[in-house]
This record gives structure tokens, C-alpha cells and sequence, in this order.
């Protein structure tokens, strides 16, 4: 069997049982490249040669015995709006086509630290603003379990490489859901940590207060190896939270016997496929049979958070993308008449449609007169919202809801129409607005063969509690299936 086909947790035995080299896992990986991109298009930059020296240096430390971290050789490929020292870094966006960072993120350090090789930088839609992956300035990402159909988004690039084997393991970032949503579309699974978990620092902003980076990976094990390394305190990143973590592999064979699961009504109501209702209900039943107590509970705002999420989302927008002018860097217009002009030409031309719908709407809500009439009263939502999850914890360990509320839509399908657009994160944004953790676990297939997901939603710094849960649901089932046959 390739090597790209296995799992991060296989790979580090392997290299450390000496099966295999680190020189050999980057070359089954980039031969997976060669073999399905065109048709996958997951990445914008490829960097082979590091990527190989990388791998070589791997090899050379353990063959001198060197004590490495689990992912020491593991290819983790990094969505393109976290910046990469010296290598191409650019949001999918005109606005940043010849943007190349002079530092790396945080968490880019703490891969480096631990001898991970990164195959390339991952499409996304622009400056992580869309659910499909259609948004880029580039191309589009394909499904890999159906070229026709979308992969997600933001991180879509992400969850394609993942799930076609072009990475082992890769970063994305999730506002309102874009790690968790496209990992249901692609049947892989992803986890959006408790906000402050992990150092947003050299993340490209797209809504601070709901922004996170997170990993995503084939079984949980692998992620929750990626989240070992990725979490931790950063003194670069004022949000960053002081707490120690644990290991988030040791207690993964725990089950879950003791556990009360939460299942709000709100999650499965109108707007939500029969499928997709069924498919999570079925899993509930395989961990109430495992040991865990079920119950029904209610999130009463939940209906008006997407109003809300796309208010405060899109204020922040307008104010982080302030400072994509053309005066210091990336994409400058070529005519304009005074300063004035350049910053008008620069910005209409540099961004896509989308971004520019937000930063619109996002100035709208900010400006003199609309302020109180919407922004403020987002965010008493948002209190509001944060308030009804702390009550449901207070009887429940976590709560299981629909990821998204259909399996992937065609490509095109929804490219003309933003509210329909909108609405496939119905189920996400409230983990964002309230800041706590969500988990993606594949829990089958629809009609169309394309991959269904379940959301675990946890009290602040529960991760632990979320991937025990999801690695039981991954035994009973035993594994979440194999890498899709990409066919064009």
C-alpha cells in the first residue's frame, strides 16, 4: 500500500521502526500530487525541494538517534492565509499575488520545531470569505470524492488535499466554520479549537474575534497529534489564553461511559436535509449504545445567529482589510490619477467579489446612525448566545448537531445567489460567536455518495472530551473509510 495512504500515527511507528523513511513518505506524496492536482487543484504554491530537504533531515536525525516529536517527517500541508518566511503567502487574493512574509506564524514555528515537512501552501477562498472554495482568485478546489461538486470552504484546499492523500495532515482556519464544514464535505475530520487555544499570530485576519486556526486529518488520532503540537500559549498573540494543555492521544480509548450528550432541537429542524437528520441520529445511537446518556435540549437564539455572525464577521472585515491599500505592499493598480484614485483602483481591482460585498456591508453596519441598530445588538446576540451554551453545559459534557445542513453542492450551484451561499454554516457560526471548541467526524454518505458530518460542540477547552468521543465513534465504525478514487 502507498505510503500516502496512511494515516500520520502509522507513518511516525513506521519511520521509528525503521519501515520507512521520511525521504520516501514526501516522495509517495508528492507522487500523489503529480498524479491527481489537476483535477483536484488543492494547492497554490507546491515547495518540493524544501520539502524533500526537510525529509532528509528527518532521516539524518533519527539515524543518529535523535529523540523527535510523533510528527517528525509527517507531510502537513498550510492553508495560504498563514504566513510562511520567505515562501508565497497569498490569501487566495489579487490583493497579495506577490506577498511573501518575512516571518513565519506561530504556529508555522512550532511545525518547524517539530521536523513536520510541508508540502506547499493550500487554495482557499479569498481572504477566507466563502463556503465552497469557488471564491479564489486562482481556480476552483474539486470535491475529491466528486470533481463536480465543492469541497468548502474557506479551508477547501485544505480538506481536499487531506482527503484526496496530498497531505497527510494540513492547517486551516475557521471563522464560522470553514475547517469543520469543508471537513464534512470531504469526510475528513477537523477541529475548530477553543478560541485563544492557539496563537493566531501571522494568521492573515479576516475576523479576529471568531478567527482560529486548526488541524485537520483522516482519523482523529492524527488530529489530535497536529493539536498537541499546535496549542499553547503565544506571547505574540494578545488572545492567546495561559493554561496548560494535556496529551490529547492519551485518553483517546477512554469511550465514552459516563458521558451526557446534549442534542438541540434548533440543529434539526427546517433547513436541514432528512439525510443528513438521519445520519447523525444514527451515530447518537451508536454512542448512546456505547455508554453515553442522551438528551434533548434547546439553544433558543440559535435561529438569529447567522444574522448576527455576518454583522460582526463582516465589521471586523472592513476593518482588518483597511490595510490592503497598494501603498506598502502586494497589489498596486497601474493607473491612477493621485493618491486618492491609486487606493480606489487598487482596492476595486484587487478584491473578488465577495470580499468586497463584506467590507461593504461590514462599513455599513460600522458607519454614524446604523451602528446601535445592528452591530451593538449583534453583539448582545452574541452574549446571549454564549450565555445558552453555558447552560446547556451545566448538564450536558457536549453537544452533537449536523455540521452542515446537506452533503456538497455542485459546483456553480450556489455562486449567484450569497444567501443560500450563507446559510450552509448554519450549523457552525454559534461555536465561533460563543468561542468554543467543534469537532467534524464523518458519519456517512448521502444519496450521492458524498461524505455526511456530525458537529461535537464542547464547553472552552474541552478537546480533550470531544476527540475521546470522536475516536469511540471512529471504532465502532471502524475507520471512516478509504481515500476516494479520483477519477476525472
Amino acid at each position: 500500500m502507498e505510503l500516502y495512504t496512511k494515516s500520520a500515527a502509522e507513518l511516525s511507528r513506521m519511520l521509528r521502526d525503521k519501515s520507512c523513511s521520511a525521504t520516501e513518505i514526501a516522495q509517495s506524496v508528492f507522487s500523489r500530487i503529480d498524479a491527481v492536482e489537476d483535477k483536484v487543484k488543492a494547492y497554490i504554491t507546491l515547495t518540493r525541494d524544501s520539502a524533500m530537504d526537510q525529509a532528509k533531515a528527518v532521516d539524518e536525525l533519527l539515524a543518529k538517534g535523535e529523540s523527535l516529536s510523533p510528527l517528525a517527517g509527517i507531510p502537513v500541508a498550510v492553508k495560504d492565509n498563514i504566513c510562511t518566511k520567505d515562501i508565497l503567502t497569498t490569501c487566495a487574493s489579487k490583493m497579495l499575488y506577490n506577498f511573501v512574509p518575512p516571518y513565519n506564524a506561530t504556529v508555522m514555528e512550532k511545525l518547524l520545531a517539530a521536523h513536520t515537512v510541508m508540502p506547499g501552501k493550500l487554495n482557499m477562498d479569498e481572504f477566507a470569505m466563502g463556503s465552497s472554495c469557488e471564491n479564489s482568485r486562482f481556480f476552483k478546489t474539486h470535491n475529491p470524492h466528486n470533481l463536480n461538486y465543492v469541497p468548502g470552504g474557506s479551508s477547501g484546499g485544505s480538506s481536499a488535499a487531506v482527503a484526496s492523500g496530498m497531505a497527510t495532515l494540513a492547517l486551516g482556519s475557521d471563522t464560522g466554520g470553514s475547517i469543520r464544514e469543508p471537513a464534512a464535505y470531504c469526510g475528513i475530520v477537523g477541529l475548530k479549537p477553543t478560541y485563544g487555544s492557539v496563537s493566531r499570530y501571522g494568521l492573515v485576519a479576516f475576523a479576529s474575534s471568531l478567527d482560529q486556526i486548526g488541524p485537520m486529518g483522516r482519523t482523529v488520532e492524527d488530529v489530535a497529534m497536529l493539536y498537541n503540537v499546535l496549542c499553547g500559549h503565544d506571547k505574540m498573540d494578545a488572545t492567546s489564553a495561559y493554561r496548560e494543555y494535556p496529551d490529547f492521544t492519551a485518553n483517546l480509548g477512554e469511550g465514552v461511559k459516563g458521558l451526557t450528550i446534549g442534542v438541540p432541537a434548533e440543529y434539526y429542524g427546517e433547513g436541514v436535509d432528512e439525510e443528513v437528520k438521519t445520519a447523525v441520529h444514527a451515530a447518537i445511537k451508536e454512542l448512546e449504545a456505547a455508554g453515553a446518556t442522551v438528551k434533548e435540549i434547546s439553544l433558543p437564539s440559535t435561529q438569529y445567529a447567522l444574522s448576527a455572525y455576518y454583522i460582526i464577521a463582516s465589521a471586523e472585515a472592513s476593518s482588518n482589510l483597511a490595510r490592503f491599500d497598494g501603498v506598502k505592499y502586494g497589489y498596486r493598480a497601474e493607473n491612477y490619477n493621485g493618491l486618492i484614485d491609486m487606493y480606489e483602483r487598487t482596492r476595486s481591482e484587487g478584491f473578488g467579489d465577495e470580499v468586497k460585498r463584506r467590507i461593504m456591508l461590514g462599513t455599513f453596519v460600522l458607519s454614524s446612525g446604523y451602528y446601535d441598530a445592528y452591530y451593538k445588538r449583534a453583539k448582545l446576540l452574541q452574549m446571549r448566545i454564549a450565555q445558552e451554551f453555558a447552560e446547556a453545559f451545566q448538564s450536558c459534557d457536549l453537544l452533537i448537531t449536523p455540521t452542515a445542513p446537506s452533503t456538497a453542492f455542485k459546483i456553480g450551484e450556489n455562486v449567484d445567489d450569497p444567501l443560500k451561499m450563507y446559510a450552509a454554516d448554519i450549523c457552525t457560526i454559534n461555536v465561533n460567536i460563543a468561542g468554543l471548541p467543534g469537532l467534524n467526524i464523518p458519519c456517512g454518505k448521502g444519496a450521492n455518495g458524498l461524505p455526511i458530518g456530525m458537529q461535537l460542540i464542547g464547553p472552552k477547552f474541552s478537546e480533550a472530551t470531544l476527540l475521546k468521543t470522536g475516536a469511540c465513534y471512529e471504532k465502532i465504525v471502524g475507520g471512516f473509510g478509504p481515500i476516494p478514487e479520483i477519477r476525472a
